[in-house]
């Protein structure tokens, strides 16, 4: 038998009632119960659960005076609260909740463990977070123990003041009340500035406020300095100056005796004060000869590293010209022997001394040579490229071609045309005018100082050109270069100056 099927619909007559009066008290007491614990949660931890927000860890020396719930600020503000402290080794891990405000924080953020004001009582982490130069952490990322500081306590400050630190801190009272007490004496005023002469230390100190102010502006443009040329100079010396304290902190045993040690060192750099002073006088012009040596090295950089540039292709080269040097090292080697150019160099050195004398009495010879050239030059050759005038005789030529057309003439009347040798024979016929020569100079002759008469047919035309009556003067002591060219085309001479006739 089946089970009647409900109905899942109905008539859309009909309308749905209900009944208030039968619900059921438990569960509404139950769902108010969730309803005011779920907006007391709300209201008291303002927190969404299964979400929480930036987390920054960071590691402490010693966190006893933290805990749990204790606030984080920033400037004042609270911006999250610590979650946990755990130990790893010898340092506490800090874990911290961070809200959206107090973001971002950066790789150099310090933190630091300080005490509430009196009325608030605990303690509470003082972060710093960092310069917005410096990379943004991410959430759960952590700060290193040297970017942390836990507070001083009391019974820190009275174990640093063991007995040797007290003794050495009433050494130092002591002195000190002497050096502002104790009047100087004449060897320690000359050391001393003459204003003052004769004033103890306290005196002297207070005088110093009168002359305080120039030092001021003085002081005045250090600071300005020292906020450095570029943005953010000044934050990452505070940064720098920070890690180099925490470091110093971690190692407080090497610090203590670090400070013992610069006792003795100081000591022993007062006892050089005087030599320290003379350094210190001439440390200004020292500084102007480096600034200056710096300045020309700061402009050889461009030229210095174009050449290495440039110089880098030869560079890689070099291993294949090395090796292409070496055969040829090698024959040179070869020829060096004493077979070859050594025994060669051995010549030359043994015929050095004789070519030296060669070469220094070379000297007078090259002197005359000179002589004789500026002779050739200034007298010779202007005498043989002269034109002599002989009026309808005159060539028109220079003399020196003239010289030649002779040799020729000679040559042609010298052959031998016949048994009687070299000589030239010339018959005369009888008659005419009777022609005498001088005496004649053939040696080993009968014929010698005799005159020669002869007949000729044709009336001798005379020497030509003519000969001057005058020999021209003969200066044998006189340098041939400064002696004046003679005229040869005088006012003996006949025909056109141009030799054309």
């Amino acid at each position: 038998m089946s089970r009647p099927r409900r109905r899942l619909w109905r008539r859309h007559d009909e309308i749905p009632v209900v009944e208030l009066g039968r619900t059921n008290p438990v569960r509404f007491a139950i769902v108010f119960l969730i309803v005011l614990g779920i907006a007391l949660y709300f209201g008291f931890t303002k927190h969404i659960p299964f979400k929480h927000g930036y987390r920054l860890n960071a590691m402490f020396a010693s966190a006893l005076n933290i805990k749990g719930k204790s606030p984080v600020r920033i400037a004042g503000v609270n911006v999250g609260k610590v979650t946990s402290i755990k130990r790893q080794g010898n340092v506490a891990l800090v874990s911290m909740e961070l809200e959206g405000r107090g973001l971002p924080i950066h790789s150099d953020a310090t933190a630091k463990i300080r005490p509430r004001i009196f009325l608030e009582g605990n303690w509470f982490v003082d972060l710093q977070p960092g310069s917005p130069s410096a990379p943004t952490l991410s959430s759960g990322g952590t700060l290193p123990v040297t970017q942390t500081a836990d507070p001083v306590q009391l019974d820190q400050v009275l174990d640093a003041l063991n007995t040797d630190t007290r003794a050495n801190l009433q050494d130092f009272l002591i002195g000190y009340g002497d050096g502002l007490t104790k009047k100087p004496n004449a060897e320690e005023d000359a050391e001393q500035d003459p204003a003052v002469h004769g004033l103890n230390g306290a005196r002297a100190l207070n005088k110093t406020y009168r002359i305080a102010p120039p030092a001021e502006r003085g002081g005045a443009v250090i600071n300005t300095a020292v906020g450095g040329t570029e943005a953010h100079d000044l934050s990452k010396l505070v940064a720098s100056i920070g890690k180099v304290t925490a470091a110093l902190n971690v190692h407080e045993q090497e610090l203590g005796e670090l400070i013992v040690n610069f006792n003795t060192f100081f000591s022993e750099f007062a006892a050089q004060s005087t030599p320290l002073r003379q350094t210190v006088a001439l440390l200004p012009s020292s500084l102007l000869a480096i600034d200056r040596g710096l300045a020309e090295l700061d402009a050889s950089f461009p030229p210095t590293r174009a050449f290495a540039h440039d110089i880098l292709p030869g560079v890689r080269a070099t291993n294949a010209t090395v090796s292409a040097t070496l055969p040829w090292i090698e024959q040179v080697q070869a020829s060096l022997q004493p077979s070859e150019l050594g025994g060669v160099a051995k010549g030359l050195v043994e015929a050095t001394p004789s070519l030296a004398r060669l070469t220094s009495e070379q000297t007078p010879f090259y002197k005359q040579t000179e002589v004789f050239n500026k002779c050739l030059t200034k007298v010779l050759l202007p005498a043989g490229n002269v034109k002599l005038q002989d009026g309808t005789s005159t060539s028109g030529v220079e003399s020196y071609k003239e010289f030649w057309y002779g040799l020729v003439g000679l040559g042609g009347i010298a052959q031998n045309f016949d048994g009687n040798g070299t000589f030239a024979h010339f018959l005369l016929g009888s008659g005419g005018p009777t022609v005498r020569s001088a005496p004649t100079s053939v040696m080993n002759t009968k014929l010698k100082g005799l005159r020669l008469l002869a007949h000729a047919s044709l009336p001798p035309l005379g020497t030509r050109p003519v000969v001057p009556s005058q020999e021209p003067p003969y200066k044998p002591l006189v340098p041939c270069y400064t002696q004046s060219l003679p005229n040869f085309n005088g006012p003996l001479s006949q025909g056109p100056a141009d030799g054309s006739g």
